[in-house]
């Protein structure tokens, strides 16, 4: 892979990291229609490592808050959770932690079960065209059901408003997209959270908090394998440019689409994702 390469796979995942378009279907999908080398896992996850850098720092106070707060949230997590502890300020945060620790459980659970098999079939040769008409159906059905989420939900709650049963609901989403690329995690957990009453902007700040702690331990799993199979000096500035970009690319993006959210609803990346799909479907056939 060539350095400009890594760059303008770095912008795509700054971008598509938070945006509802599906982050890992772009990374499989841009090789595969300019007939790039394939970065390959270690890559993508310098990509996701840089996001998460994004992420730290764009929300680096309220996480900051949660962090102070873990063994007051661990004290008496059930009170806490049903709003019974007394303590307003401090509830805010630790509840926040753990519903956060909520909605990463069936993601971890579903990534240590079916990653390597997801893995296999997303990223090898033989399965290439398979995996881009899954990705293109899935970039479809998920503008689908974000249409019905938009439909339906009330927009009424905001984080603080969050119960266990909301932080399951968006842990679901987050572990479907962890074994469908195309679904996007960014946009099965927004959806998901518009489903349960969520604001627009409230959704997609839990969803960015959410991802925190599966993309970094995805992230450094991936990237220690990496090292441990060693990597030459293209390859790490590769991993360094690529990184570093999507961070820049998401901590933009993300202040981006949280005030987008404030003014205006997701129809425009539901029309992207058909669109797209409907592309991706069209390069198929014709190849």
């Amino acid at each position: 892979m060539e350095l400009w390469q890594a760059i303008i796979l770095g912008i795509v995942q700054g971008l598509t990291e938070f945006l509802p378009v599906s982050s890992s279907g772009h990374l499989i999908i841009f090789p595969w229609l300019f007939g790039w080398e394939n970065g390959g896992l270690a890559f993508d996850a310098s990509l996701h490592l840089g996001t998460l850098v994004a992420v730290l720092v764009y929300f680096r106070r309220d996480l900051w808050q949660m962090i102070t707060v873990i063994p007051y949230a661990l004290s008496k997590p059930g009170p806490i959770l049903r709003g019974e502890s007394g303590d307003d300020d401090r509830d805010r945060w630790a509840k926040l932690g753990l519903l956060i620790v909520i909605a990463c459980i069936p993601g971890a659970i579903v990534g240590a079960l079916f990653e390597s098999r997801v893995d296999e079939f997303f990223h090898t040769d033989e399965t290439a065209n398979r995996a881009i008409a899954m990705i293109a159906a899935m970039l479809i059905l998920l503008a689908l059901v974000l249409w019905w989420a938009e439909k339906v939900g009330k927009r009424t709650k905001h984080i603080r408003g969050m119960n266990w049963v909301d932080a399951v609901v968006v842990g679901l989403g987050q572990a479907l997209a962890a074994v469908l690329p195309g679904t996007s995690r960014s946009g099965a957990t927004i959806t998901a959270g518009l489903f349960r009453g969520l604001t627009r902007p409230e959704a997609a700040r839990f969803s960015f908090l959410a991802g925190v702690p599966l993309i970094l331990g995805a992230g450094l799993l991936s990237l220690a394998d990496a090292i441990s199979a060693g990597m030459d000096s293209a390859m790490a500035m590769n991993f360094l440019a690529g990184g570093v970009t999507s961070a820049i690319v998401g901590f933009i993006t993300i202040g981006g689409l949280l005030k987008f959210l404030q003014r205006q609803s997701t129809m425009v990346f539901i029309v992207y994702r058909v669109i797209f799909g409907l592309f991706l479907f069209l390069m198929l056939f014709l190849r």
